[in-house]
């Protein structure tokens, strides 16, 4: 039988609305199923003391220009505070920060460069502008008015004006505002993405990155501020950049005014280049079979501090901008060291550090002896950490002879003698990676006595070019089969039921999950598809949101030639063939949104398929919001619970 846990948003007859657990347990009473408790084990941390783990650090901190304190966006005030790099309690900026705007867009706060003032991105006057704090006096100023987006910012070295990437015409382009006189100026005008500005040390000229109509390649210019003289300093081929220029990043000119330092896949790995802004060719700053991230100079030119990812675990590396071995200034032990922020004095680095039970903090790091010190704490009391569960770093092989990267987590509570069922997570992306990092979802069922295996399938980024574009042109059928390996895996460990193994995911976790039910019937027994998207073709001629058709044609092949090719890869043209239980959720009310989770729905309503479906409010296609979070915890594990937990015998005989 169909059970709808939210029938208005399949049958169109009202808004939407969740149903509350109080719900859910009624049904499952009704249906003879016995309601389980959260959690009743002391070591078990309840739902409420998982989802208050969370850090208190956002986004990226920025050392002030005198070296005395330290900026970042954080949760607990939600602005933005300062604190003293020797540690203390924080002071808070009294800015009121609105928002970015836009999902996908940052507030970018950060130091003008002689620190008088704070700037940042806010909607809080009706459109995404750049807005200014006096550090001096508390005042504040509304530096631009175009009614578009930005996406990007940096101050001028003399502090006199701000480049900036805006939307305001449709196409980003470079803009100028001068702090002093609000004056706005457009320096680029051209059909492609322009985006990324940064300056020479002298203020004189600014470098910025124009992208190809795929955006996979990407120019780096130099004009004049008043958009003469422009040039092209350097050229970057195949380096896919699903963030319209953020995957590339800021052109770094250095110090000195001599080089820039620019991301680049041409190695078949990330690492950072160097080129001489004159023209020339470029090096590598430390070539490695790894992704790098975050490179920054330091402020006297002599290194380069940046992040380098091993497996999922994220080292600080300071290297001689003349090259030369680098050195590990940070390696958390199985976690993530990340936004490095160079002191004044080039003499020690802030960044951020996470690892696998604990959020992110805030740190600083001696350049010299490499000591370093936590400044925040966010971890809350309790002894949690020691609470949760510490996964393992395990490989399994697949198809292709390739070798598959996975954290197992082994399930909590499950009495000698006893099997755990099992659940497969699968990330989004596809080009993105599971790390060394804290998954709250995660812990939650494996305190709850679920066995679960987080992979990185073919197609994952951090293993090189050659492994992430491993699945172009055939999603949901060569990664399927990683998945489907993992699942072999899962069963095969001991103490896991090889009977009760489900599978979940959100985005392309989420459009994995319909894939399994669609081209691998009854490899699962019970599947939650977070998000998901089933119809591809009919993605491009309904919704068409712009980033999602570039990764589509970057990795399917552009749609009026490769339309086979996407059709082959949406999960609903097989929904006939589904068999398995289908939880479908995800939340609505905001944009971006999408109907594709619906319209899976009606394709297994009209074919008989048992499922159920639920959205969260005030969402937009993706759960974020804390409460929505905790409703969402409390469905999937009712979920799983009747279909990975039951007392039925016969159910798993058919996939053996």
């Amino acid at each position: 039988m169909t059970r709808y846990r939210n029938p208005a948003a399949v049958l169109g007859k009202q808004p939407a609305t969740n149903r509350t657990s109080a719900l859910l347990v009624a049904a499952a009473a009704a249906m003879g199923i016995p309601a389980q408790a959260d959690a009743q084990e002391a070591d078990v941390l309840t739902i409420d003391q998982l989802l208050a783990i969370e850090s208190v650090v956002s986004g990226s901190p920025a050392w002030s220009p005198d070296g005395t304190s330290i900026l970042f966006q954080s949760s607990l005030s939600g602005g933005l505070v300062t604190l003293s790099p020797d540690g203390g309690f924080p002071t808070r900026v009294p800015i009121e920060m609105g928002s970015s705007g836009h999902f996908l867009a940052s507030q970018m706060p950060g130091w003008s460069p002689q620190g008088n003032w704070i700037s940042y991105v806010s909607d809080k006057g009706g459109s995404s502008e750049i807005w200014i704090w006096s550090t001096r006096d508390g005042s504040e100023v509304q530096l631009t008015n175009l009614g578009g987006r930005i996406n990007s910012m940096t101050w001028s070295p003399d502090e006199r004006s701000i480049a900036f990437a805006g939307d305001r015409y449709g196409n980003y382009d470079i803009w100028t505002v001068e702090v002093d006189t609000r004056r706005v100026r457009r320096v680029s005008n051209e059909k492609h993405y322009e985006v990324f500005p940064t300056w020479t040390p002298d203020s004189r000229r600014i470098l910025y990155v124009r992208l190809d109509d795929a955006w996979e390649d990407h120019d780096v210019i130099e004009v004049a501020p008043d958009g003469s003289g422009a040039r092209t300093v350097l050229q970057d081929r195949d380096f896919f950049d699903y963030g319209a220029g953020s995957t590339f990043g800021y052109p770094q000119v250095s110090p000195d005014g001599g080089q820039v330092l620019f991301r680049s896949h041409r190695s078949g790995w990330i690492n950072y280049w160097i080129a001489p802004i004159e023209g020339g060719e470029p090096r590598p700053v430390a070539a490695a079979d790894a992704d790098q991230s975050s490179a920054v100079w330091s402020p006297d030119g002599r290194s380069i501090a940046y992040i380098e990812n091993h497996n999922g675990h994220h080292d600080l590396r300071v290297v001689s901008s003349d090259g030369g071995k680098p050195r590990v200034l940070a390696s958390p032990d199985g976690g993530v060291a990340s936004s490095p922020s160079w002191s004044p004095d080039s003499r020690a680095i802030a960044y951020l550090k996470a690892d696998l039970v604990t959020p992110q903090d805030l740190h600083v790091v001696s350049v010299e002896s490499g000591e370093s010190r936590q400044l925040t704490f966010s971890m809350p009391a309790g002894n949690l950490a020691d609470r949760l569960v510490l996964p393992e770093k395990v490989h399994y092989p697949s198809t292709d002879g390739y070798s598959i990267p996975a954290y197992l987590y082994r399930p909590v509570g499950v009495p000698a003698g006893g099997r755990a069922p099992g659940i497969l997570w699968i990330h989004g992306g596809p080009t993105s990676q599971f790390n060394d990092t804290f998954q709250q979802h995660v812990q939650f069922f494996a305190q709850r006595g679920y066995a679960v295996l987080l992979p990185n399938i073919r197609g994952s980024s951090g293993y090189g070019k050659d492994f992430a574009d491993a699945n172009n042109g055939c999603w949901g059928h060569c990664d399927l089969e990683d998945v489907l390996a993992g699942a072999d895996f899962l069963k095969a460990q001991p103490g896991v039921d090889p009977d009760r193994i489900g599978l979940t995911g959100t985005s392309y976790g989420g459009i994995m999950g319909m894939y399994a039910a669609a081209f691998a019937p009854d490899a699962f027994r019970a599947i939650i598809p977070g998000s998901g998207y089933s119809d591809w073709v009919h993605f491009y001629r309904s919704e068409n949101e712009l980033r999602h058709v570039q990764l589509l044609e970057h990795e399917l092949g552009p749609f009026e030639t490769s339309q086979d090719v996407w059709r082959n890869s949406s999960a609903i043209y097989e929904i006939d063939k589904v068999s398995t239980p289908i939880f479908l959720v995800h939340g609505e009310g905001r944009y971006p949104g999408s109907d594709q989770s619906e319209i899976f729905a009606r394709a297994l309503e009209n074919h008989y398929k048992p499922f159920e479906y639920t959205t969260y409010p005030n969402e937009n296609y993706y759960v974020r919001g804390k409460a929505n979070r905790r409703q969402l915890l409390l469905d999937m594990l009712d979920f799983f619970g009747r279909f990975l937990k039951d007392e039925m015998v016969d159910a798993g005989e058919r996939m053996k």
